[in-house]
């Protein structure tokens, strides 16, 4: 062991000691219990910045803690390497994306290895390779055949700069979910997946990962979901055979409709207006709404609703009165059937269109505090509009409401739906928000859509045996917006696996979500050429017991993957509903943007990322590591110091150095002195021992629940207790030694998780021969009794601020408390010339001199 500590030398011989024993491969035939950690695929942009390596540094300490504490631990890396930047580049540049992609890989797995990363290398897997896109093609054909893959004509999300399909996942907010730009309508014909059919189950099975998810990813999917209960209600339109389906949550509130309103998009709204006078205002008008929804950059928020009368009535089926159908701008054709009945008494948007436009306000829910002879009922078509300010919209009493008035909000649906089902005019529905998946994109670098149009055959899909269908070398990268494999005729043109005659490939490449959404299973077998994984290893390796990513991904990676799982369960390849037990989304690493006093996430475009190498050559990777894990709760952001990984550094050079101090007497084989009792060591002794194990505790409690940066606040107090100890390696009794070197082990051991090269160093420099990833190393385990407090540390404050410390049995009272703080020499020094106003005890937990 160098008296000096050179990260340097320690790191790069720690990196190449664990590549040439493969440390960090696992073995499916081991007897330990499985731990599957993993951080979410990185796409290889060119290279990582430190908001990277904490996302990192995450996963490596918590695989590092779980191998110590004897699990058999898969830790894997692999690149999403699809997608569009490597196209830009081919565009701007004149680059071949693969090459482009494969030069990035080389760049950034060389920088995960020198950080140290102990990722299993064996298992590593590139997205745009053919051995791994070949199986997105093989789940798109098995979707195809159980009709959850088909292809129409929609209007689209359409990104005018990257110049290609979003999802609406991609395009929430009504922005590109990659460059932030507005994003347009356009109809074009698209491949989608049913997700949809999934709809209930995505919301159902959140109960089995609820308590390790966080709340805020699960309400984000809850609102995308959508899951609306309510009943369907059929309003005939008057003088026709036509009826308008309205979906409802509050059939309770059907007596105070007074008007029904469609959306522009709406079906009926041309053959309402097929005789009316109105038909070329009200045209007019739907086509303005039309425009102004493609354009508009997000479709649930309408900054001024507009609506216009078509002329034409509806019947409400339970009152049988007579009410005016109008178009509007505020209601989608993609949220129930794109109508509804508008009740301004009891809906906050139809109360402030009636205002505007001056419909009939009509009360038909009181609250429920009221009474009976509180609630004086409104007859007829009565208008509240003057008397009611804004829209009362909970649950209530009915009134005005036929005979169920009078009934709570809660019964009336229910008796209501059923007396609509049984009458024929409506049932209970259930509508959901979310949309199916569409997936085609006009991208040259994605996976190609395994299908071949025949002009006598139609649509055929590739025969298995024929995957995969491989990208050409090149293509023609010309930035209009037609799918760059259109013009490679080699590619394009081919034979109709049914008749034989020519045929032609479909151009349309597979959103990369795809090949995100069901990696976790192909690192379970990554070299398998038969099939896109052995269902026997899933079951040994999956669920994934720890996720770690940002949760911009809450209602696309990660509610695609949920998708995806429940489709490979159906087809028999995994037995479960959810793939990962535990989810933690890390916070931001940010960084001051130049020449601004904005700190925003670190990003390659807004040129603020800090590049791991730089801190590498200057303070070595695991004091950046030490830095990013230490200095924030790992949910909360980041803010970038240098300071702070010098401090790291700091730490780290003293720890090594009190084990350089002791590596000669503790690595001695004979001073391993066992069989002592409590009553051989000095009180110093005793108090460090139980510093020591109440470390462990701690840091063990703060590792299951991923308080990382406690627990390196944790190694430092130990470390403090070892420097207060302050005995001499030379002239230590045995006692002494046993409890430095409890302490040291325990230190080390503990520090392993977020400084892997310097703990084994230091763990080979105190006598332990077989290294980290050995049979003798293993996570310490506290001793409850030894953790027992014999006295209390006691703060004392002057004016607030802490000056000293007092020792006091676990019994004391508060005048001893007081009588002992004010003489402490430190305490002293402090309030010396100064007039002592008040000493304020907190019995057993601090003293605060107040002084003048």
């Amino acid at each position: 062991m160098d008296e000096k500590y050179f990260p340097e030398a320690i790191e790069k011989k720690w990196q190449q000691r664990w590549q040439e024993t493969r440390a960090f491969e696992v073995k499916s035939e081991d007897a330990r219990p499985k731990f599957y950690c993993l951080e979410m695929l990185p796409y290889p942009s060119g290279y990582l910045h430190m908001g990277h390596v904490r996302n990192y540094a995450i996963g490596d300490a918590l695989s590092w803690y779980k191998r110590l504490q004897g699990f058999n631990v898969l830790h894997p890396i692999g690149w999403d390497s699809f997608g569009q930047p490597a196209e830009q580049a081919a565009i701007k540049r004149g680059v071949n994306p693969r090459d482009w992609t494969e030069e990035n890989i080389k760049h950034m797995s060389g920088q995960m290895h020198r950080l140290g990363i102990s990722y299993d290398w064996s298992r590593e897997i590139a997205a745009h390779r053919p051995d791994y896109y070949k199986w997105d093609q093989w789940f798109f054909l098995k979707m195809l055949e159980r009709g959850l893959a088909y292809k129409k004509t929609s209007a689209v999300n359409w990104c005018p700069k990257e110049k290609t399909v979003l999802s609406n996942e991609q395009s929430s907010g009504g922005v590109c979910w990659r460059c932030g730009t507005a994003v347009e309508k356009r109809d074009l014909e698209q491949w989608f997946l049913r997700i949809t059919d999934y709809a209930e189950q995505l919301v159902n099975d959140m109960a089995e990962i609820e308590a390790n998810w966080p709340e805020k990813v699960l309400k984000r999917q809850r609102d995308w979901v959508g899951r609306s209960e309510g009943a369907n209600i059929d309003f005939a339109v008057k003088d026709s055979d036509k009826k308008i389906r309205v979906f409802t949550t509050r059939i309770d509130t059907i007596y105070g409709a007074t008007a029904i309103v469609l959306a522009a998009e709406h079906p009926l709204v041309a053959e309402l207006l097929e005789s009316s006078a109105l038909k070329a205002d009200v045209q007019a008008f739907a086509e303005k709404v039309k425009a102004a929804r493609a354009a508009r950059q997000d479709l649930t928020v309408v900054e001024e609703k507009e609506g216009l009368n078509t002329g034409a009535l509806a019947i409400n089926p339970f009152s049988g009165e007579s009410v005016p159908i109008w178009v509007a701008n505020y209601v989608l054709m993609d949220y129930g059937a794109g109508a509804v009945m508008s009740v301004p008494a009891h809906d906050e948007r139809d109360f402030e269109f009636a205002q505007k436009y001056t419909l009939p306000i009509r009360q038909v829910i009181a609250p429920a505090s009221h009474s009976q002879a509180q609630i004086e009922p409104v007859t007829g078509a009565m208008d509240q509009s003057r008397e009611m300010h804004q829209a009362f919209t909970d649950y209530g009493i009915l009134i005005n409401s036929g005979e169920w008035g009078g009934k709570l909000s809660e019964v009336a649906i229910r008796e209501m739906t059923a007396y609509a089902a049984e009458k024929g005019f409506g049932a209970a529905a259930v509508t959901y928000r979310i949309r199916d998946w569409g997936i085609s994109r006009q991208r040259f670098w994605g996976a190609p859509i395994p299908v071949i149009y025949c002009d006598d055959c139609g649509m055929v899909p590739v025969p298995m045996d024929q995957l995969p269908v491989v990208l050409p070398e090149t293509a023609e990268f010309t930035g209009t917006g037609e799918s760059p494999l259109a013009s490679v005729a080699e590619f394009v043109n081919t034979t109709c696996p049914k008749c034989r005659r020519p045929a032609r490939r479909e151009t349309d490449t597979m959103d990369t979500f795809v090949d995100s959404s069901w990696y976790f299973f192909r690192y379970c077998d990554p070299r398998n050429d038969k099939a896109a994984f052995d269902p026997r290893l899933a079951a040994q390796w999956t669920p994934v017991d720890q996720y770690i990513g940002g949760d911009s991904h809450a209602v696309m990676h990660l509610i695609y993957t949920r998708f995806w799982t429940k489709v490979m369960r159906d087809l028999g390849l995994v037995s479960f509903n959810e793939p990962v037990k535990r989810l933690l989304t890390q916070g931001m690493v940010t960084n001051r943007v130049e020449g601004t006093d904005e700190w925003k996430a670190m990003s390659k475009s807004l040129g603020n990322g800090v590049d791991p190498d730089e801190m590498i050559a200057a303070y070595g990777a695991d004091a950046a590591r030490l830095f990013v894990l230490f200095a924030a709760p790992i949910e909360n952001e980041l803010r970038w110091s240098e300071a702070g990984v010098e401090g790291a550094i700091r730490f780290l050079r003293r720890a090594y150095t009190m084990v350089w101090r002791w590596h000669e007497r503790l690595s001695d084989p004979a001073q391993h002195r066992v069989g002592l009792a409590n009553d051989d060591f000095s009180a110093g002794a005793r108090q460090l021992r139980r510093k020591t194990h109440q470390t462990i505790a701690r840091i063990t409690k703060d590792f299951d629940q991923l308080h990382l940066n406690t627990s390196v606040a944790q190694l430092m107090e130990l470390f403090n207790a070892l420097m207060d100890f302050n005995a001499e390696p030379s002239t230590a009794t045995d006692p002494d030694v046993f409890a430095v070197r409890e302490a040291l082990n325990a230190l080390v051991l503990m520090l392993t998780p977020f400084a892997p090269h310097a703990a084994e160093e230091m763990w080979e420099s105190l006598g332990h021969q077989s290294g980290l990833l050995g049979g003798e190393a293993r996570w310490p385990v506290a001793d409850p009794e030894l953790a027992l407090q014999e006295e209390l540390e006691i703060p004392v404050q002057v004016n607030g601020k802490v000056r000293s410390r007092v020792m006091a049995a676990l019994d004391v009272t508060d005048d001893e408390l007081r009588a002992a703080a004010l003489a402490d020499e430190k305490v002293l020094g402090s309030i010396a010339g100064h007039e002592v106003i008040k000493v304020i005890v907190v019995p057993q937990r601090l003293v605060n001199v107040v002084v003048r």
